[in-house]
């Protein structure tokens, strides 16, 4: 039987690498790693130098470009879907083509495989026969709040894991909101009484960390945002918006 291993790599620092995902990267006989371009290029290299640091010889790598996403559609749910189908079929292609019986595949994840990622959801539409490993990785919510020094829950409270998008549409739908990527800065609009914790890049050498009242540091974080992605041409950002006691 094809074995395929999910091994989350962490949010970006190569410390992140948990032993459990350092063994299955070794045990890997080949590797899949989807090119999302040139402006992400350091999100490729970073896969590399896993590889490179933990790999075993006699290995391979197979790259691949990441399809493009319709992003003008208007039924953004449906592109969505239509994007990871179209990498379901890279993935399905990897594991017929370049897998041998008896041999081990693997896909490198940002972060942690099981939150906000489309890897897994992707791979139940292939049609192909496998045995599949997912190893969890460090997410970006983890480096965050480690790197605010603050707690992702609070005693009694529930949080919301959304996005932007939904965050715009629906508003701050609980107390404690955590909110993954958010291109038109909405913690904007989410009202009076909220403390906001953000960052970028976390993990990387260009991490970024701005918090305080959202009235306060939203135009701050707007500026810093807008002149990052500028200069590198990507941004992948993550935040906590906080009810402060008292407020709401």
């Amino acid at each position: 039987m094809k074995r395929l291993s999910i091994i989350g790599i962490g949010a970006g620092d190569p410390d992140h690498l948990t032993f459990q995902a350092a063994k299955a990267i070794a045990a890997a006989d080949v590797f899949l790693l989807v090119d999302k371009g040139e402006a992400k290029h350091d999100l490729a290299g970073l896969r590399h130098d896993l590889i490179a640091a933990h790999g075993r010889h006699p290995y391979r790598i197979v790259e691949a470009r990441d399809p493009e996403r319709d992003r003008d559609a208007a039924a953004y749910t449906a592109a969505v879907e239509d994007w990871r189908s179209r990498r379901a079929r890279i993935y399905e292609s990897f594991v017929r083509d370049e897998l041998g019986d008896g041999q081990t595949g693997a896909l490198l994840v940002w972060g942690d495989p099981g939150v906000y990622d489309s890897t897994l959801a992707a791979l139940d539409e292939v049609d192909a026969e496998f045995e599949c490993e997912v190893i969890p990785g460090i997410s970006s919510v983890s480096v965050l709040t480690a790197r605010h020094r603050v707690g992702l829950t609070r005693v009694g409270r529930p949080v919301h894991l959304t996005t932007g998008r939904r965050l715009a549409a629906e508003g701050a739908t609980a107390d404690d909101v955590l909110v993954m990527l958010d291109a038109h800065c909405s913690f904007a609009g989410a009202g009076d009484g909220f403390h906001i914790y953000w960052g970028a890049y976390l993990g990387t050498p260009d991490e970024i960390l701005i918090s305080g009242p959202v009235e306060e540091v939203a135009d701050e974080i707007r500026a810093v945002r807008a002149e990052a992605r500028a200069r590198k041409g990507w941004i992948m950002d993550t935040y906590l918006l906080r009810r402060v006691a008292g407020s709401g």
